[in-house]
């Protein structure tokens, strides 16, 4: 390369600098005089924060921190442009009016269980658990692959919110008792603690259902307000301390087989979030829903045991007698309530059609399994 030419780059390179830095300080200046009137960075304005209150109380074993880890999965998956703090009953807003202050706007997000919302919407006592209906297996495949969300999205819909399943409880227990429970007839002039549907069934078998939120049952039944109540099973139950008050610990759970928990979106928060967004909540709601349902398996083994070895405390089985009578009953109920609301009708229809066939496979899948499992043989000695 020649002299010239070496010269003339080391020039342009001099020039090209002085405008650079020029062009810098005038922007320097220019943005100092006019921040006012220029808007913030895209990345800065893209940030939410959003209030989720539940009907549970604040860390409640298996059903506030299930809360609780949604909050954060939705969090940390945003990477904070998307952040959920958590109230749990009464730090906001009382257990039963979660509904209303999300579909309100007074916060954007919620967490309880459908059939807490009967009073506003029939049919969403049908999308929690059904007596007598589906497992929390079959009620997770109704939701992804039978219609139940889309239908679960039209019934909350009517209550300005978006639904999502969050968590599923499993198979409950059939709850603590004070008298025993051998007929249907025990049921006539019960006082019980019993929500959605299964509560219908036993104020048809002549019972007097209360419905009260978690944190009041244990002086209800201590006090004697209430004869008996059902809760959720051995972990929330050991938890809420019920084996005080009650002398039986009566099984299986018929009024729920497979509880669904329910986070409720205010609709015009949920249509405002971008795309990625609505997949990231979407996503945690999935994850959550396995994991709430994976704790209360693995919790619930030990819980039992404790129950019974450390408390004292008294397990029996419904007689089949009485389920029989309970499952006949149960038919007629949950007919008739939705007979009466075309949307229910809906629903109960799509979850009657995907149980025929869900039974079909479990009677030579889970069912035959487990009375394989149960046979007299010696297996694995701990």
């Amino acid at each position: 390369m020649c002299k010239n030419t070496l010269r003339e780059d080391r020039k342009l390179t001099v020039e090209r600098r002085k405008f650079l830095l020029g062009a810098a300080a005038a922007g320097v200046g220019g943005a100092a005089a006019a921040a006012s009137s220029f808007p913030r960075p895209a990345i800065a304005q893209d940030r939410r924060e959003w209030r989720m209150v539940t009907t549970w109380p604040a860390n409640f074993p298996g059903l506030g921190t299930g809360a609780n880890l949604l909050g954060q999965y939705i969090s940390t998956a945003s990477e904070g442009r998307l952040t959920v703090s958590v109230y749990g009953a009464g730090e906001i807003v009382p257990a039963f009016e979660a509904m209303d202050a999300v579909q309100n706007g007074t916060v954007e997000m919620g967490h309880g269980a459908p059939y807490y919302w009967k009073g506003k919407e029939d049919a969403s006592q049908y999308l929690a658990a059904v007596p007598f209906g589906m497992s929390a297996q079959e009620m997770n495949s109704w939701y992804q692959y039978g219609g139940g969300q889309e239908l679960a999205d039209r019934v909350y819909e009517r209550m300005n919110t978006k639904f999502f399943p969050s968590g599923n409880t499993g198979t409950q227990m059939g709850g603590w008792f004070n008298v025993e429970m051998n007929t249907l007839e025990d049921y006539n002039g019960l006082k019980m603690r019993i929500p959605g549907l299964g509560g219908e069934v036993v104020a048809a078998a002549g019972g007097t259902v209360v419905n009260l939120p978690g944190g009041e049952i244990l002086p209800a039944l201590q006090s004697g307000a209430i004869d008996a109540t059902e809760w959720v099973g051995p972990y929330n139950d050991l938890a809420f301390g019920l084996y005080q008050v009650a002398q039986y610990y009566y099984y299986p759970g018929w009024h729920e087989p497979g509880t669904v928990l329910d986070n409720f979106i205010n609709l015009d928060a949920w249509n405002d979030l971008p795309d990625d967004l609505k997949a990231i909540v979407e996503q945690a709601n999935r994850a959550v829903n396995q994991m709430v349902l994976s704790e209360f398996v693995a919790r619930n083994n030990q819980a039992l045991r404790t129950l019974i070895d450390e408390h004292g405390v008294e397990l029996r089985r419904f007689p089949d007698e009485l389920l029989q009578g309970l499952g006949a009953l149960a038919g007629q109920v949950i007919t008739d309530l939705a007979s009466a609301d075309p949307l229910s009708a809906e629903v109960l229809q799509s979850m009657a059609a995907f149980r025929s066939t869900a039974i079909q496979w479990a009677n030579i899948s889970e069912l035959a399994f487990a009375s394989a499992r149960a046979l007299d043989y010696q297996w694995v000695q701990l």
